[in-house]
């Protein structure tokens, strides 16, 4: 019996309305519609996590960071969608990916990214993305890696997003990430 792959859903925005966000909650929401071929998990911890330290990368790891290595070791992959601000990461999103540096749960572990900026912006992100990927040995699942420009203020109340040609290419990103 083979398990239905569980794929985690890392926001790299924290503000509230956040079409990065907004692209997520679609993907779990087009997963949960679909058929059982694949689950996703919203992770919600971002602001809760301690700004890195090496020196408290250690037994035992901070509540916060601990819940964060378990969530990625739970998933059999990883789907991002992160703004740039200032050329690169969002800093609260940088400090996620530090504290997966120093852990091995993310190692070969298939990992893409959705970029929802306009034509033109977001290659900062995207690159740093991929640097501290390749820190931490993850396995970026290029063909999974798109880019769907999402202008502000297009979620719906359910904070979802209803265009369908989004909600089918969401569909094949979640479908080439569990096929990984």
């Amino acid at each position: 019996m083979t398990t239905t792959p569980l794929i985690l859903l890392l926001s790299g925005s924290l503000r509230a309305g956040s079409s990065n966000e907004a692209v997520l909650r679609t993907a779990h929401a087009v997963a949960a519609k679909g058929s059982s071929k694949v689950r996703t998990i919203l992770y919600e911890g971002l602001a809760e996590l301690p700004h890195f330290n090496p020196d408290h990368d250690t037994d035992p790891l901070p509540a916060p960071v601990a819940e964060l290595r378990a969530a990625i070791a739970e998933a059999s992959a990883l789907l991002v969608c992160t703004p740039e601000y200032a050329g690169t990461l969002p800093g609260s999103f940088k400090n996620l990916l530090d504290w997966t540096v120093g852990g091995t749960e993310i190692s070969d572990k298939p990992v893409a990214w959705v970029n929802v900026a306009a034509p033109g912006r977001g290659g900062g992100a995207e690159a740093t993305l991929r640097t501290v990927l390749g820190y931490t040995g993850a396995a970026v699942v290029e063909e999974a890696c798109v880019r769907i420009p999402v202008p502000g203020q297009q979620a719906g109340p359910d904070g979802t997003l209803a265009d369908p040609a989004v909600r089918e290419r969401l569909g094949e990103v979640l479908g080439l990430l569990a096929g990984s």
